[in-house]
């Protein structure tokens, strides 16, 4: 990595943002000069959960790919919402702010089903999408005792890790001086499995040392099946990415081995946590999974998900007052995304697009979104991003405010009026979006 990389992944978000301001400055690796494509990403996780880029460097590394628009969503954290903000407008793109968080489904039909959460029935990743800029400390503080006792459980995985570790006579890993501090816990961030699974795959890659061999230790020593496609990864020497790839594996066929399942006071009650984000201004969106075949990453299995239940699973959700659905197009068929793009329209749900980005194998484009059944999909980036600068101004100026002027039109014209004024918008000085108010 050159020196001009590590700045941006500095200690201080100071630091990071003057080293992109010079990056910008010096049009170095000819950034500036990368003309900007129509592909977003809304979903993007930094160091605040689990992820190789600090929130400057995700703005760098969307901008180097030809990105429109990227938007920060962490596990249970939102502090990467003003980096974010501040780093998309150095580097001249569109930035979106959101959070992602588990919730409990039990007061609901669907309390014994498999949502879209491969570790736990009755519970549901959901993202708070568009945060306005003046709601991010009321979510801090809202996220705030989910944090606490998610790290309660976090300890008492890693006991269970540390019982495999010792079984395959490797050195346990105490949680204070391997774990949280890999994290940025003590930023606002979280600790999460991603970072118990790496600091296990690391005392794994130091041990083997043989990477060839590598597979066959997880076969031999831990029961632990490894797909071809992925083997071939972890036997490649020099593989820059080896830490991710295993840990992948580790994710979907090691975790559940060790996983403890949270209460409620982890992952709150989805009713709760609808209200919460609409109160704050932000839209809770449903994260859609469907059935899925083996991730491109290795770190989930084929396994079924809503598609089974989802025509009676989409009225709920607009019973319990979601207002969008996310997707990732790249993770699906056609066929899956057609009938929840139907759904989305019957029940009056907004479609938000994003692309997971957790591993430094992953690219941050989705060609998918260039299709002409998924084009729109880019329009909704901008009206999030007007919306999110817009509330941030006037509540009222929220895409969803009762008291918002276009409230009366259907949310495919609201829609395209705030798409509008996020592309009239000048990137390099969001915070002008104002003047453009009166347009809507």
């Amino acid at each position: 990595m050159s020196d001009q990389l590590e700045l941006l992944e500095a200690e201080s978000e100071t630091a990071r943002l003057n080293a992109l301001q010079e990056n910008v400055h010096t049009n170095f690796r000819g950034i500036m000069d990368i003309a900007s494509g129509s592909e977003v990403n809304n979903h993007v996780h930094t160091h605040y959960s689990f992820s190789p880029y600090s929130p400057t460097s995700v703005a760098f590394h969307a901008r180097m790919s030809g990105l429109q628009a990227v938007g920060s969503v962490d596990h249970d954290s939102i502090s990467a919402a003003g980096e974010m903000r501040k780093a998309a407008s150095i580097v001249g793109i569109g930035s979106t702010a959101g959070c992602e968080l588990r919730v409990n489904f039990f007061s609901t039909p669907f309390a014994k089903e498999k949502l879209n959460n491969p570790d736990s029935t009755g519970i549901a990743y959901i993202v708070f999408h568009g945060v306005p800029e003046d709601s991010v400390r009321p979510l801090e503080q809202f996220l705030s005792p989910i944090v606490s006792r998610r790290e309660e459980r976090s300890r008492r995985e890693l006991d269970g890790i540390n019982e495999t570790l010792r079984r395959i006579a490797l050195e346990p890993l105490d949680y204070d001086r391997d774990i949280r501090p890999a994290s940025w816990a003590d930023r606002g961030g979280t600790v999460t499995e991603r970072h118990l699974l790496n600091a296990m795959a690391l005392r794994i890659v130091e041990h083997v040392g043989d990477r060839p061999g590598l597979p066959a230790y997880l076969t031999d020593e831990m029961n632990i099946f490894v797909p071809g496609n992925v083997a071939a990864r972890l036997s490649e020497p020099g593989n820059p990415h080896i830490l991710y790839d295993l840990l992948g594996v580790l994710k979907s066929r090691y975790l559940p081995d060790v996983f403890i399942q949270p209460d409620e006071a982890e992952c709150i009650a989805v009713e709760d946590a609808v209200s919460f984000a609409r109160k704050i201004g932000a839209i809770p969106a449903y994260a859609y999974l469907g059935d899925v075949d083996e991730s491109p990453t290795g770190d989930k299995a084929a396994q079924k998900f809503e598609d089974e239940y989802l025509d009676s699973l989409f009225p709920v959700l607009a019973e319990l007052g979601f207002q969008s659905i996310t997707y990732m197009p790249p993770r699906n068929s056609r066929s899956q995304l057609k009938r929840v793009q139907e759904l989305c329209a019957r029940y009056g749900l907004l479609e938000i697009s994003g692309v997971d980005i957790n591993s430094s194998r992953q690219v941050f484009t989705s060609r998918e979104v260039l299709l002409p059944e998924f084009r729109h999909l880019n329009d909704t980036t901008w009206a999030l991003i007007a919306h999110e600068h817009l509330s941030s101004v006037d509540r009222r100026y929220g895409l969803f405010h009762p008291g918002n002027p276009l409230t009366q039109l259907p949310l495919t014209d609201r829609v395209r009026a705030y798409s509008e004024v996020g592309r009239k918008t000048d990137p390099f000085h969001p915070d002008e979006i104002g003047e453009l108010a009166p347009s809507i």
